[in-house]
């Protein structure tokens, strides 16, 4: 059996005033790491909020779904979409990648 491996990097809107990154970054990861459990085949999620400074982005999602089937049930979950409906309201960019192993 295939599992997915899911991995997001985002960068915050250029707007947000350091006091407003903390914030949303400790919200991004509380939200989206409590789907564990939540998300039927969501192995493990973890939100990454402490870049290097030769990073070029500011948060990074890595996760582990067991089936590509389940992917799709976590793209289109309740409880993603309203996590990910906060992000997009704080990022100005998002880059993924995808792959089965």
């Amino acid at each position: 059996n295939k599992m997915v491996r899911h991995v997001i990097v985002w960068s915050f809107k250029d707007e947000l005033s350091a006091e407003e990154r903390t914030a949303a970054a400790k919200k991004i990861k509380t939200e989206l790491e409590a789907l564990v459990g939540v998300v039927p085949g969501l192995k493990e999620l973890t939100v990454i909020t402490n870049p290097m400074d030769s990073s070029n982005v500011d948060l990074m999602l890595d996760s582990t779904i067991d089936t590509p089937e389940n992917y799709d049930v976590y793209k289109v979950h309740p409880a993603h979409v309203a996590a990910a409906t906060y992000v997009r309201s704080v990022v100005k960019s998002r880059s993924c990648m995808d792959y089965e192993f």
